[in-house]
Order: C-alpha cells, then structure tokens, then sequence
C-alpha cells in the first residue's frame, strides 16, 4: 500500500494517488471524507500486475480521513500521515494531511 502525493503549483489541489498491492484480492475501494465513505465512488481499478490504484484531486491544506476495503475488510494504510480514533467505526482510521 502506498499513497503518492503530487503538488499542483498552479492550483490549490493535489493529485493523491492510492495504490494497493493485492493481486488475490477482487475487488478494492478507497473510502473517505472526499467520496462521502462510498466504496462504488472509491473503486480503485486493477492493473496487470495486480496493484490496485486510483488517483483524487483533493484540496490543499486540508486532512482526510480514509481507509481501504479490500474484499469487504476495512484495512488502514500503514504509510498514512497519522492515525485518528473514528467513535462510529469503533477503530482508527488513516489520516492524510495535505
């Protein structure tokens, strides 16, 4: 799992790229604050090599909370910027600061 972020100098957005290795897996979704926790919104698509991915301009200098679900379980990013304890999950979920 990895995130990759891309500053825009031109706009105040950055394009955040999620990507999830997990060539057994069939279906995996990216949910969060910026797709209202719709895992059909945050469908990652799956390419040859089996890595997940799907990219998002998300404004600058704002923090979103996000987790995957892979196969139906909630997992959190390992590289995220932090961690925030969510009262309805029961669970943390990822943070990610731009």
């Amino acid at each position: 799992m990895s995130i990759k972020k891309q500053f825009i100098k031109t706009k105040p957005v950055c394009k955040v790229t999620f990507s999830v290795d997990a060539k057994d897996a069939a279906a995996v979704s990216v949910v969060g604050d910026f797709n209202n926790w719709s895992a059909e919104a945050g469908a990652m698509s799956k390419l040859k090599n089996g890595t997940f991915k799907v990219t998002y301009d998300l404004n600058k200098d704002t923090s979103y909370e996000f987790k995957y679900i892979i196969d139906g379980a909630f997992v959190n990013e390992p590289e995220a910027d932090s961690y925030i304890w969510n009262d309805f999950a029961g669970a943390e979920n990822s943070l990610l600061l731009l």
